[in-house]
């Protein structure tokens, strides 16, 4: 099974010349019949991650709304 949430950018931010970290939101859009979906089931949450991949982290716009996708790993 796998679970796709939708997320905002919220900031992406560089402590260091090649490492940032980048924030994410959930999205909710009332005029979006799609983010009205992904509130039911995703209706807040935050993800912060700190990238240290010079192209990963340019990647990330702020207001860009990105989908994530959660599938299980193996241990």
């Amino acid at each position: 099974m796998a679970v796709r949430a939708k997320f905002v950018c919220q900031h992406p931010t560089k402590a260091q010349e090649e490492v940032g970290t980048v924030v994410l939101v959930a999205q909710y859009d009332p005029d979006l019949p799609e983010d009205q979906r992904y509130s039911k089931a995703t209706p807040s949450g935050r993800l912060e991650m700190q990238v240290d991949n010079p192209p990963a982290l340019a990647f990330f716009k702020p207001g860009q709304a990105y989908y994530l996708d959660f599938t299980e790993a193996s241990s």
